[in-house]
């Protein structure tokens, strides 16, 4: 079985295993058989709910006989905050928190993602200082980006 192949059997597998607000963010497979699953939710996904969705699924592979001799592993989480954003559903979930984009020509851009449609976000930067600062909203479409990561400031 190739990897596309096991990938898109996990994602039948999962798919009625994801209620409420949860969605299939991506599945990386390594030599291994280790499985990764990274799973997100518009409300935000605690780690109860990976468990249970990670037993269930752990379950339905070793019924269907997918590794005979149990040769393999399952890790179901949330992206790390580290990880870019792939999916629209992310950026939606992620309007009004600073973020970092870096487009296709490597201009990187800091800001506030205001609002996200289906072919661009618009983000809002602050130029300048104190009285003299000039809030600006830059479109840019997802064509151009290379990659978007959400920042967390202290």
């Amino acid at each position: 079985m190739t990897a596309d192949t096991q990938i898109q059997t996990i994602e039948k597998l999962i798919t009625p295993l994801l209620a409420d607000d949860i969605f299939l963010v991506s599945i990386k497979i390594k030599p291994t058989n280790n499985y990764k699953i990274y799973l997100d939710a518009d409300g935000g996904l605690g780690i109860e709910k990976c468990i249970k969705i990670n037993r269930a699924l752990y379950k339905i592979m070793e019924e269907m006989g997918m590794y005979p001799d149990g040769d393999f592993s399952l890790e179901v989480s949330s992206p790390g905050i580290d990880e870019a954003l792939k999916l629209l559903r992310q950026y939606k979930k992620n309007v009004g928190r600073s973020v970092e984009v870096i487009t296709n020509d490597e201009v990187i851009k800091e800001g506030i993602l205001k609002e996200v449609t289906d072919e661009a976000i618009t983000i809002e930067q602050a130029e300048g200082k104190g009285k003299k600062a000039v809030i600006i909203n830059t479109i840019i479409s997802f064509a151009d980006i290379k990659q978007t990561k959400v920042l967390i400031k202290f």
